[in-house]
Parts: C-alpha cells; structure tokens; sequence
C-alpha cells in the first residue's frame, strides 16, 4: 500500500469503455492494442526518431518496435521520397 488514495483502473476497464466508445460510434469494433500500434505510427510520421519511441513504449530493441508497430504509409513515403 502507498498511501495514495489514487485509484487504479484495471487495464481491463479501459478495452470495455473503448469497445462501448466504438459500438456507440457506429465505429468498427477494434482490440484496444491498435492503438498502440496507430500511436507509433503517428510518433514517427511527426518525425520521432526510433530509439526514443521505443523506450516509450518500453521495447528491449528498436527492431521491435519497427517491425511490429511501426506501419508506412503512401503519405510517409511520398514525402520523404519528395526531399530527394
């Protein structure tokens, strides 16, 4: 016990209100982890190098985090091809 009178919502908790967000959204349903994985994707087309995004979402190596949350867009490769 901390002492904190602080209250910690189950991770549970949040997938349940994001599905009910959804559903009343007429929004199609997805698992909550998608948006960790639009979270990376967005940090890096803003510009966020790699190595920072993946101790943020607390990957032992960059390759983790590249291979499995990181998604390219036509967007992303346009412009960067557009800079040469």
């Amino acid at each position: 016990m901390t002492g904190s009178k602080v209250q910690y919502i189950e991770p549970r908790n949040y997938q349940n209100i994001f599905k009910r967000i959804l559903k009343a959204s007429k929004v199609k349903e997805y698992n909550f982890h998608v948006l960790r994985h639009t979270f990376a994707t967005n940090c890096i087309k803003v510009g966020m190098d790699i190595k920072s995004l993946s101790e943020i979402l607390g990957h032992a190596s960059v390759d983790v985090t590249l291979n499995r949350y990181v998604h390219s867009s036509y967007e992303m490769k346009k412009k960067f091809l557009e800079k040469l």
